[in-house]
């Protein structure tokens, strides 16, 4: 039987979202339960009965959940599958390029699944935890129940980048194909948008609050790129995910999100002092900026700084004081 999925809106590093790879639907289910499980520990909450990360002296993660964690309904049953997926994601990576920094992580090391228990267990290095949270390009926010019900890895990845997209993106078919690892696969643009682009767009609009509508731009007579134009279908969205989203919203000047709070003391080792200390401009921050994406990036410049903290303090109220100018 699957664990049923308590649906919330997830946050997913924009890195990962436009990394290059190619993972079937089961794979991608089991890094949307990653990510997820990531989320909760960096937010302080209870993980899903049968879940446990535990961290090993060399900042490995040893992951430990129940095999119905990856299943989308109780009418899946597919544990082969599942099984395929954990030896597929062990032989494949993530290729990141942020512009600065090109390389290449195992997914998943030494997968286990226990016939007996019911659960699987595998390791992943402190690249991959890490670039699951690295928001220094952006992040994307979904809903994890309609990315676990998705049948097709393509919707996924198109559900991902479109989600929360409120500006037209650009691609180059080329680009697409890579992102998608299908550039060997279909040689010819129109096999590749009557194969992926076409059947991916019907089951967003089917079953998505966001997917979108595209228009094909060519160079002399030859498809070349793809604007796609985000389309928003209030009629999917979960109304009390949205309700909570409107709450949150409107108590952002009051309340420091526990994302943030986290963030702060997990990735950037703020004490509870030194947050209260400075909570005001973190409000403040929290209302004016993207503070994700900035503590993200600020983490980055401020390795070699005397005093890192100090740094990211400052930063902070300079670009406050610019945003209030402008």
């Amino acid at each position: 039987m699957a664990i049923k999925i308590t649906n919330k809106d997830v946050i997913q590093s924009y890195l990962m979202t436009v990394s290059k790879y190619d993972f079937s639907v089961y794979e991608k289910r089991i890094l949307y339960r990653l990510v997820e499980a990531m989320q909760c520990e960096i937010e302080g909450k209870k993980l899903y009965p049968g879940l446990r990360i535990e961290k090993t002296l060399y900042d490995d993660r040893v992951v430990l959940m129940p095999i119905s964690a990856f299943l989308a309904n109780d009418d899946d049953e597919n544990y082969t599958r599942v099984k395929k997926a954990l030896l597929d994601l062990r032989n494949k990576s993530f290729e990141f390029d942020d512009g600065q920094i090109w390389k290449v992580i195992g997914i998943i090391e030494k997968p286990q699944f226990n016939y007996k228990r019911g659960w699987v267990r595998f390791e992943i290095q402190p690249e991959v935890y890490n670039a699951v949270l690295n928001f220094s390009k952006g992040f994307r926010k979904y809903e994890l129940k309609t990315a676990m019900e998705f049948t097709s890895q393509y919707s996924m990845r198109f559900y991902e980048l479109m989600s929360g997209q409120e500006r037209p993106l650009i691609y180059s078919i080329e680009d697409l194909k890579i992102m998608f690892g299908v550039q060997d696969k279909y040689k010819r643009n129109p096999d590749f948008i009557k194969r992926i682009i076409v059947p991916a767009k019907e089951e967003l609009d089917a079953k998505s609050p966001y997917s979108f509508e595209y228009k094909i731009l060519k160079e002399g007579r030859s498809f070349h790129s793809l604007k796609l134009y985000p389309k928003y279908q209030p009629e999917h969205r979960d109304e009390e995910l949205e309700k909570h989203e409107l709450q949150k919203q409107v108590s952002l000047g009051w309340d420091l999100d526990r994302l943030i709070r986290n963030y702060l003391k997990q990735e950037l080792l703020f004490t509870d002092q030194e947050i209260r200390n400075n909570i005001d401009l973190f409000r403040d921050a929290q209302k004016k900026l993207d503070l994700m994406l900035e503590l993200s990036t600020l983490k980055g410049k401020s390795r070699d700084k005397k005093n890192p903290k100090g740094y990211i303090i400052n930063a902070l109220k300079g670009k406050v004081k610019d945003k209030e100018e402008l």
